[in-house]
C-alpha cells in the first residue's frame, strides 16, 4: 500500500473540457491564473483529507462549434505531467481565446468522447480518472450528418450518444474504455441537453448546474479544486 506521510497516494489523471467560446473567458481566466499552482492546491486538499498524489496529469480540450468554425472546433493537449510540465500547460492555455461559438448549442460531446478515448494510466495503483466539463451551453447530438462529413471532424466520436454511453462503459459494457472503478465525471454545466441526461443516467457522475449563456461566473477555481478533490 502506498502511502506519503502516511497519506494514501493517487495516481490521478484529469481531463479538463472547457468551453472556449466567447461567454467562458472567466472560466479559462480561472485555468489560465492557476495553472503553474493545481498541483500544489489539489495536493493541499487532498492531503487535508488524508490523501496523496503519487502521480498527477492533465490534458485539456478546448472545443468550440464544428458548425461555426471547423478549424479551431478543439483544440487539445497530450496528457501532461505535473509538476515537470506545468509551464507547458500554462503555455497552452494562455494560448487560448475565448471566442466564437456560432448557434447555441456547442460541440460538448464531441470533447466528452475524446476524454473517453484519452490514453488513461493504466499501470500504477489507485488510479483516479476524472474528467471536468465547463461549459454554459447546451452540446449539439451525437451523429449529426451535418457535423459528421466536415472536413477535421474526429473519426473516433461514436455517432450517438448509446454509443458514448457504453464507452464510458456503465456496468462495466464490453465496449467500455474507461475503468469503472477510477473513473469520475464532473459537470459544470447547465440544467439542460445532454448534460440533464447525463446526470441522471451516467454511473460515477457529479452534477453542478450553472446558469446558461453565464460563462460559470458562479464558481472559482478553489471551489472547482475542492470539487474534484472530494471526488477521488
Amino acid at each position: 500500500m502506498n502511502r506519503s506521510n502516511g497519506n494514501l497516494q493517487y495516481a490521478v489523471d484529469i481531463v479538463m473540457c472547457i468551453d472556449a467560446t466567447a461567454s467562458m473567458g472567466p472560466v479559462l481566466d480561472h485555468v489560465k491564473d492557476s495553472a503553474l499552482s493545481f498541483h500544489e492546491r489539489l495536493g493541499a486538499v487532498m492531503g487535508s483529507k488524508g490523501k496523496a498524489i503519487s502521480q498527477l496529469r492533465l490534458k485539456v480540450i478546448a472545443f468550440r462549434d464544428f458548425g461555426d468554425c471547423p478549424d479551431d472546433a478543439i483544440q487539445q493537449t497530450d496528457f501532461l505531467r505535473f509538476p515537470d510540465q506545468a509551464a507547458e500547460f500554462e503555455r497552452f492555455v494562455r494560448g487560448l481565446d475565448a471566442i466564437g461559438g456560432g448557434d447555441d448549442p456547442e460541440s460538448g460531446l464531441e470533447a466528452v468522447a475524446l476524454a473517453v478515448h484519452a490514453p488513461w494510466e493504466r499501470g500504477l495503483d489507485r488510479r483516479r480518472h476524472v474528467i471536468v466539463v465547463f461549459t454554459d451551453a447546451p452540446a449539439h447530438p451525437l451523429g449529426s450528418p451535418a457535423m459528421t462529413k466536415i472536413r477535421g471532424y474526429p473519426q473516433n466520436v461514436p455517432r450517438s450518444m448509446t454509443t458514448l454511453f457504453e464507452q464510458w462503459g456503465f456496468r462495466q459494457s464490453r465496449a467500455a474504455l474507461m475503468e469503472n472503478s477510477a473513473k469520475r465525471l464532473l459537470l459544470f454545466t447547465p440544467e439542460e441537453s445532454p448534460w440533464t441526461e447525463i446526470a441522471d443516467d451516467w454511473n460515477n457522475t457529479l452534477f453542478f448546474p450553472s446558469r446558461a449563456g453565464e460563462g460559470l461566473e458562479e464558481y472559482e477555481m478553489d471551489e472547482i479544486i475542492n470539487t474534484i478533490a472530494h471526488s477521488l
